[in-house]
């Protein structure tokens, strides 16, 4: 949430962030309502202190015997009462009116990040890992076809399940992901994560404070007749661990990691990729969640990305970095970097040089104290000094499924077997080659043999 006399103090400012990033807010509109809101508080303070001159005005005239003007001033203090209800009702729904308007307008992005409409106008850094790449299959085979073939990926039996957009991993794909998610808890473990492991409902109030509600309440899963969501990320039972606390500077930066599965209804919305696992309802995720002082988020983000890329170094996966533009910034950050890993089995319009897709497993985010005022995370300097909102940041360490894709796909062999990043071996018992299973039941078998 945009702190409300930074709006009112810097209105051009924040209507030419809002234009950079296209979004449709009436900052007029937030204007208005905050100037009767100020002028409201005025006329309010000025009636009380008049009530309060009454007042004592009427115990003076009573000690000295002036009765009909002692009443007079009795009748103008029940009318200062009733004036005084009045302007404060109002006071309060122009509050509640400004607050609900507030939640819905997006961050201002940092002076750093480049401008652009959409995705198309993201600047690309750098590329890692490209200089010396494995030798593939002449044509690689995807990971949604490869995964039925070892059996190791049903989409199948989880449309019968559950419905589309799930699946199920099994053998050799579970312990993959399994894998994948340990092995990433300890690259982060030994940066300096606490690691958490959170409930998986969420409460509105948390949704609201990290910024998913009221604006992404369309994306997410419910509880029917609970006040309860599905958790969307880590970042929101990670981030609102704090809600309204106090930490101290010695706390900061306090750094947590989660796994959780994710819920949300975003998938199949994207043509191609309702085969396969890149966009599901369901997935899991390790999050890195980072909570630090305000002069300090900028530095924590260039090594907050650096401590998500190294679970890529280690994996020996190419990829590249990407500096999000004003009109691909996410509601809550001032600046995002993407990480996007390089799977070659689909070949798509937006693949390098040497074919394939790319799919984005991590966005390095500062939200500055967007979410510090939402949720009301707040620091003290030192012991003897007032609070101020902290900054928060977080980072996807990473996305596991997209991760699981790229390793299907590059590490794929000519036989159909994937080699073992030799990172994960010993996370799947020395294993250094997955090979598949045989898959069971009548529906595996040919037309010829079933009968």
């Amino acid at each position: 949430m945009l702190d409300r006399n930074y709006i009112r103090d810097n209105p051009e400012e924040v209507r030419e962030g809002l234009r950079e990033r296209g979004a449709d807010v009436d900052l007029d509109v937030i204007l208005e309502k905050d100037e009767e809101w100020r002028d409201l508080k005025a006329r309010g303070d000025d009636l009380r202190h008049e009530r309060n001159e009454v007042s004592d005005r009427i115990g003076e005239l009573k000690q000295a015997g002036e009765h009909d003007e002692a009443d007079e001033a009795i009748e103008r203090s029940q009318e200062l009462k009733a004036e005084i209800e009045e302007v404060e009702e109002r006071a309060a729904e122009l509050e509640e009116e400004l607050e609900e308007a507030l939640l819905r307008v997006p961050q201002v992005p940092h002076e750093s990040v480049p401008e652009g409409d959409d995705e198309d106008d993201n600047v690309e850094t750098r590329r890692e890992g490209f200089d010396d790449l494995r030798d593939l299959p002449d044509e690689v085979t995807p990971h949604y076809d490869l995964g039925e073939e070892l059996d190791i990926i049903d989409e199948a039996r989880a449309a019968k399940t559950t419905g589309s957009g799930y699946y199920f991993l099994k053998g050799e794909g579970s312990q993959l992901e399994h894998a994948l998610m340990q092995f990433m808890m300890d690259v982060h473990r030994e940066q300096g994560y606490q690691e958490i492991f959170p409930p998986i409902p969420i409460n509105s109030e948390s949704m609201t404070g990290t910024g998913q509600l009221p604006k992404f309440a369309d994306d997410a899963y419910k509880l029917e007749d609970e006040d309860l969501w599905l958790c969307p990320t880590a970042e929101v039972p990670v981030t609102n661990m704090y809600r309204d606390d106090i930490l101290l500077k010695d706390d900061l930066p306090l750094k947590h990691q989660a796994y959780t599965p994710n819920f949300r209804r975003e998938a199949g919305e994207h043509g191609t990729e309702t085969r396969g696992i890149v966009r599901v309802h369901q997935f899991n995720k390790v999050e890195m969640v980072n909570f630090v002082e305000p002069d300090e988020s900028y530095d924590r983000l260039r090594e907050l990305l650096d401590e998500a890329e190294e679970v890529l170094r280690r994996l020996d996966l190419p990829y590249r970095v990407l500096e999000l533009c004003t009109g691909d910034l996410g509601f809550k950050a001032a600046k995002q970097i993407d990480l996007e890993i390089w799977a070659p089995g689909d070949d798509m319009d937006d693949g390098p040089e040497e074919g394939g897709r790319w799919l984005e497993v991590s966005t390095a985010s500062n939200f500055e104290d967007f979410q510090a005022r939402r949720a009301g995370l707040r620091y003290r300097p030192e012991r003897h000094e007032s609070t101020e909102y902290l900054h928060t940041l977080n980072a996807s360490g990473l996305a596991l499924p997209r991760v699981m894709v790229a390793i299907l796909e590059y590490y794929q062999n000519d036989d159909g077997t994937v080699t073992v990043p030799e990172a994960l071996r010993p996370y799947m018992g020395g294993k250094e080659v997955i090979e598949g299973h045989e898959p069971v039941g009548e529906s595996a078998l040919g037309a010829g043999e079933k009968d």
